[in-house]
């Protein structure tokens, strides 16, 4: 007799669902999980050596518990990118971005609180909360994939909410949220009931506007999450981080796990602060590509969702698992979301995104014939 998940005491929201993941297949080319196509340079590899062997002496001692270092370096350049002036007090750094909302999440949410975020997004977010108990509202998006403000602040009004979720850009469809509508969704929020809003900015990079940093003036319910896997290019190192008032810092080190961040995970990160410059330079590069992307898919017939990402959303399918098939059967991997008729490509290299648009226009004229 088999013995399977549902034989255990598993909580009941938890039930029937899947874990998060991405298909990873060995193909030619693997554009389906939005990471950074380039490899470190090499002098970033090197120092992140010399920080790594430096750190490994002391690995017989407990890392910084409040990485104090780290925290200032990412205050730094928030302050130098984002145009709004930080200080370590408003940052906190944690094992990638969902461990950032994760953390959030057991802060402000939790058993008895609601959470809204406006879907298709990041399923994370959803994943997550029902992780920390919180209960999980689907709010709307327009057909362009865009916030539908009017909609969204008539669910807050009803669902008054403990956490808002607003994605810029937003994950699947590379659509970017103006500033006056994070406004308008926060002030809707407050309106409710005092809530926090997350504004996920794991994509903000390559974005063709500018970071909502500055928002955080004088809102002490809006938090800002980052990431280092896509612009820094270091997916593979876990480390993601927030910006907030101070008070909402202090707030999550009630819930950290002690010693959270390794002393390994620290000296790494810090050395990919120091090569900002390059890794930002590589950034550039994506944004082409990924505008190129644009404009050779819809020259081909496709429709294309605006993107401010380092990915594109495309269609329209009548069976869009199909046509990733049909894509995969070419030796490209592309990310099939679950979004009907629509299909996600990272912007890879050029050699990569050639592949791909040669895959794609097989396909348009197989689907014309």
């Amino acid at each position: 007799m088999s013995f399977g998940i549902d034989d255990l005491p598993v909580r009941d929201e938890l039930r029937g669902k899947s874990p998060y993941g991405a298909p990873q297949l060995d193909v030619p080319v693997r554009l389906n999980t939005n990471e950074n196509p380039y490899p470190l340079p090499e002098p970033l590899v090197e120092r992140i050596a010399e920080r790594v062997r430096a750190a490994a002496r002391d690995l017989n001692r407990y890392p910084d518990r409040d990485a104090v270092e780290l925290r200032t370096g990412l205050a730094a350049y928030l302050t130098k990118t984002g145009h709004h002036r930080l200080g370590v007090e408003n940052v906190w750094a944690a094992n990638g971005s969902n461990e950032v909302i994760q953390q959030l999440l057991q802060t402000f949410g939790g058993p008895g609180r609601t959470a809204i975020g406006f879907e298709p997004s990041y399923s994370m977010h959803a994943l997550i909360a029902r992780g920390t108990g919180t209960r999980w509202i689907s709010g709307p998006r327009g057909e362009d994939f865009t916030i539908d403000l009017a909609a969204a602040q008539k669910a807050i009004a009803e669902h008054r909410p403990d956490v808002v979720f607003v994605t810029t850009p937003n994950n699947p469809t590379g659509t970017a949220v103006p500033p006056e509508t994070v406004l308008a969704l926060y002030d809707a929020a407050q309106a409710a009931k005092p809530s926090m809003v997350v504004v996920d900015e794991a994509y903000i990079e390559f974005s063709h506007g500018a970071s909502l940093l500055p928002l955080l003036a004088g809102r002490p319910h809006l938090v800002i999450s980052r990431t280092m896997s896509k612009a820094f290019g270091a997916a593979g190192l876990r480390l993601g981080y927030l910006a907030a008032h101070p008070a909402v810092v202090d707030a999550v080190q009630l819930v950290r796990l002690p010693y959270h961040l390794s002393a390994i995970t620290q000296a790494t990160a810090l050395a990919a602060l120091e090569h900002t410059d390059t890794l930002l330079g590589y950034v550039e590069q994506l944004k082409a590509e990924r505008d190129r992307l644009v404009a050779e898919l819809r020259a081909t017939g496709y429709d294309v969702v605006e993107s401010d990402a380092n990915f594109v959303q495309f269609g329209r399918f009548a069976d869009s698992h199909q046509a990733w098939r049909k894509i995969l059967d070419r030796g490209v991997l592309v990310r099939d979301n679950g979004v009907p008729g629509w299909l996600r490509v990272s912007a890879g290299t050029p050699e990569e995104n050639d592949a791909f648009l040669d895959a794609v226009r097989e396909l348009q004229k197989e689907l014309d014939a």
